[in-house]
């Protein structure tokens, strides 16, 4: 993922948490809302309620992985914040993946064109 692809200003999250939509999944929650931009940029959050930083970071390690296999699938000009709940732990890639791809089809935003899975 390149730095400009990345969320990392307090401004971006809380807009998109204030004007953007959500989706909830069972491992994960999505926040989205078109940013005018040429490319989509994202954030991984897991708060403490998954668990220790290691958990934290194999959420988040989790995510950025289902993240880059759905990436293609999904049109440009979006911000997304992902965050983790605590049902996520002890999950496997394919799962977590699941349940992304399951939140990105309710969201409305993926290519209906596509089908995949």
């Amino acid at each position: 993922m390149l730095k400009k692809n990345v969320l990392r200003k307090d401004k971006d999250f809380s807009a998109i948490y204030r004007r953007g939509k959500s989706v909830g999944d069972r491992y994960l929650v999505l926040f989205y809302r078109p940013n005018n931009l040429t490319y989509n940029r994202t954030g991984f959050l897991a708060s403490k309620k998954v668990g220790n930083s290691v958990k934290r970071n194999r959420a988040k390690r989790l995510m950025k992985e289902s993240f880059r296999k759905i990436e293609t699938y999904l049109p440009n000009g979006y911000d997304f914040i992902i965050i983790a709940r605590n049902t996520i732990n002890d999950k496997k890639c394919v799962e977590v993946e699941k349940s992304l791809f399951s939140a990105f089809k309710r969201t409305g935003v993926m290519r209906k064109n596509e089908d995949i899975k």
